[in-house]
């Protein structure tokens, strides 16, 4: 893929460079992204995606305000040149994803066991190393394979243009046309069964909320040897006619915030509109890669654990979908417990 960097009209002199359009293409990601962030990160340390997401954020902050330099001051002034800026940016975006993945896999496979014994500032810290350790060997890679070389192209008779070499990545490409041709074919059987499941699984979230609300503030108070007690209510609710199978139900549950997003790229895709790496790499893939390998672990977990693992917040409702699948609702809410023996120290357990 070649990057435009500046064009002209042969014989006119009046040369038109593109590093404003650049600097207005990544203020806008930067502000996809943050509405992104906002919504899907809500606690930092609970897994190492989220964490991902914080540091693909900052980099699309820094990239911007690095372009924002060359634009004011100029290309002739500039230490940098913008072809080497975007050839290094491509190349290290796109090496991110495959590492980014297997980390986060191996982060949720091992969720339920270490989690237990593993502080916030633990998980904080290791989640930091893991996130600064990936970019560092993502730059490394990028600054030892990537030529910068600006080209003159003449892509149009009379019109002629300064270019560079950006990189796509292929990886997310394949990646998201693989995922939305799986999620296809796995709901197509179902299909005309879809809006009964969601109307219920709606149902069943409201009803969720409602049982949250009504136990937001249940106290007990621990004995000192730090005798738990459940606060559990269960309650039945309607059983619906040929309930999903789990595996399918949180496919739905995926489907039905994901897939608009994986739509619209299997469109561009199609269309054969290319975008580099960085561009691809944002925190739109992220999060969605992130609710897919939740929603895996959720489902190989829950086979022994019922709905109620170690799997951190997520935009996708796991527990009303597994629940809308079983036809039975079990409610264990958070529960704060009180020592008498220090003081005014409250200590919240997650009874699950």
């Amino acid at each position: 893929m070649l990057a435009i960097i500046k064009q002209w009209q042969e014989g006119s002199g009046c040369h038109t460079s593109n590093t404003d359009k650049y600097l207005l293409l990544m203020v806008f990601k930067m502000g996809l992204d943050s509405v992104v962030f906002h919504f899907c990160c809500r606690k930092l340390y609970m897994s190492f995606l989220s964490i991902c997401s914080l540091s693909i954020l900052l980099a699309d902050l820094l990239m911007a305000l690095c372009i924002l330099i060359m634009w004011v001051v100029g290309a002739e002034n500039s230490l940098v040149s913008l072809c080497l800026l975007l050839a290094n940016a491509s190349a290290i975006y796109g090496a991110l994803p495959l590492p980014m993945i297997c980390l986060g896999s191996l982060d949720y496979y091992l969720g339920n066991t270490w989690i237990c014994n593993q502080s916030a500032t633990y998980r904080i810290l290791r989640n930091l190393v893991l996130t600064l350790l990936v970019w560092v060997l993502a730059s490394v890679y990028a600054f030892g394979s990537v030529k910068a070389e600006l080209m003159e192209l003449d892509y149009v008779t009379g019109l002629k243009a300064l270019v560079c070499t950006v990189e796509e990545s292929l990886l997310i490409n394949y990646f998201i046309l693989g995922l939305f041709t799986a999620v296809i074919f796995v709901m197509l059987p179902f299909w005309s069964r879809i809006p009964q499941w969601m109307q219920e699984a709606d149902r069943l979230s409201k009803l969720r909320e409602e049982q949250e609300n009504q136990m937001s503030d249940f106290v007990f108070t621990s004995s000192p040897c730090m005798e738990t007690k459940t606060g559990e209510e269960t309650f039945q609710y309607k059983s619906v006619c040929a309930r999903p199978p789990l595996g399918v139900s949180l496919t739905l549950g995926f489907c039905v915030f994901w897939m608009p997003y994986l739509a619209v790229t299997v469109a561009c895709l199609g269309f054969g509109f290319g975008v580099p790496a960085y561009i691809t790499v944002n925190l739109l893939w992220l999060e969605c890669t992130n609710s897919l390998l939740a929603g895996v672990t959720f489902w190989v977990k829950s086979k022994k654990l019922g709905p109620y693992s170690h799997i951190p917040e997520n935009v996708c409702l796991w527990h009303v979908y597994w629940h809308l699948s079983k036809g039975t609702q079990q409610l264990q809410l958070p529960i704060t417990m009180f020592s008498p023996s220090k003081g005014n120290e409250n200590t919240v357990l997650c009874i699950i």
